[in-house]
Order: C-alpha cells, then sequence, then structure tokens
C-alpha cells in the first residue's frame, strides 16, 4: 500500500469488494486509510513488544447515525477486525488458517 493510492479489498467468500484509499503509511509503524463511500477511516499501529512481537493496535473513527447506530457500527467493526487478527495471530505464530472470517458468515445460513 502506498499513501495517496486507492485499492480494492475483496472477500471471494461473499463475492464483495470494498475500495480504500490509503491516506499515511509509516513503514512498520502506521497505516491510515478511508472506506471509499463510507465516513469513517480506519488507523493501524503497530507497536514493538518484547522480543521480536508486535503488538497490532486498530481505530476505526468517523461513524455517523444516532448514538444507537454508532454503537452498532463500532461493535460490528471491532468484532470484524478481531476476527482477522486471530486468524492472523494463528497463521503467523502456528501456521493455522482458522478460516474465521469465512466461518462467521457460512454460505447458506442465515444470520440469526
Amino acid at each position: 500500500m502506498e499513501a495517496g493510492k486507492q485499492v480494492t479489498w475483496e472477500w471471494e467468500m461473499y463475492n464483495i469488494s470494498a475500495k480504500v484509499k490509503v491516506r499515511e503509511v509509516e513503514e512498520n509503524k502506521r497505516i491510515l486509510i478511508e472506506w471509499l463511500g463510507s465516513p469513517t477511516s480506519v488507523e493501524w499501529v503497530f507497536t514493538p513488544y518484547g522480543n521480536g512481537a508486535t503488538l497490532v493496535s486498530i481505530t476505526e473513527s468517523g461513524f455517523g447515525g444516532d448514538g444507537d447506530a454508532i454503537v452498532k457500527s463500532a461493535l460490528d467493526s471491532t468484532g470484524g477486525f478481531t476476527w482477522v487478527l486471530a486468524g492472523l495471530k494463528a497463521w503467523l505464530e502456528h501456521g493455522i488458517t482458522l478460516n474465521l472470517v469465512a466461518d462467521r458468515y457460512p454460505k447458506g445460513l442465515r444470520e440469526h
């Protein structure tokens, strides 16, 4: 990713994609993007931690709507990023592919 560029993220299992504008990239420190068509931006901060480890913090901001809508959006965002980070941690540390994102919303199953 490069600052000023636009990228498209695709989730093939759901046949959806999202366009993202890359605002800032500080190598090994920080990435700031905005979702195109959305008022929100997302910042990843990478902090060295311990013996060769990195703590990843993600903040999404700019949610709109009334209080209930903002809370719902924030919870959805927190959940989504949590699933992705948990899967990445398992893959990076143990070589295990957990399929957490795909399993969260399996095809043919209606959300309850």
